[in-house]
């Protein structure tokens, strides 16, 4: 009789455990705190690629600079292996930082093109004052990026992306760079 009542009991707390399990795991987990940093970072670097293309709409420079892109992904690959992190994968990171600047460089360039006129705004100086800006982005931007691969394989990773990416985009322009700039960041099953 003992063994009879007890029987239902279980079942009962099996089946609660299950169902309170199948909840917890369709509940998608949280970003992690290094994320968002990170994207600010990399759409703080987006916004200067505004003040890069109006130097190159007063200068007439070309927006491709290759030398300076291999200095830079070079530089990344040296930092990396300091931070014990994969060379190859922030080498990724940054070009696809670079792409993602050149994105905006150009779409702005031909707006003014369209309009035969470019903002008239305060121009700093490229190499002096946008230049070290870069750079010290770059610095933030692979310690934010040390912090958060750990969770660039976790399933969640695509969605706590788009979450977070959403909040951050000004413009259509904007908005595929920075999509551009991201699109590495996880690292899941398709």
């Amino acid at each position: 009789m003992l063994h009879s009542l007890r029987l239902p009991h279980l079942l009962s707390c099996a089946l609660f455990g299950l169902f309170a399990g199948g909840v917890q795991a369709g509940t998608p987990s949280p970003a992690p705190d290094s994320l968002l940093p990170l994207l600010v970072t990399i759409n703080e670097r987006l916004n200067i690629a505004d003040l890069v293309a109006l130097t190159k709409w007063d200068s007439g420079k070309p927006i491709q600079d290759t030398p300076r892109e291999t200095q830079l992904i070079d530089n990344a690959r040296k930092k990396a292996e300091g931070q014990k992190l994969n060379p190859d994968e922030v080498a990724e990171l940054i070009a696809a930082q670079i792409e993602a600047n050149k994105l905006v460089q150009y779409g702005l360039l031909a707006q003014w093109r369209a309009a035969d006129k470019a903002p008239d705004t305060p121009r700093p100086d490229l190499i002096n004052q946008i230049r070290p800006q870069l750079d010290e982005l770059q610095h933030r931007l692979l310690q934010q990026y040390a912090d958060f691969v750990p969770y660039r394989n976790d399933p969640n990773c695509p969605n706590w992306l788009g979450t977070e990416r959403a909040s951050l985009i000004k413009d259509q322009l904007h908005g595929q760079a920075l999509i551009r700039a991201t699109g590495e960041l996880c690292v899941t099953a398709q």
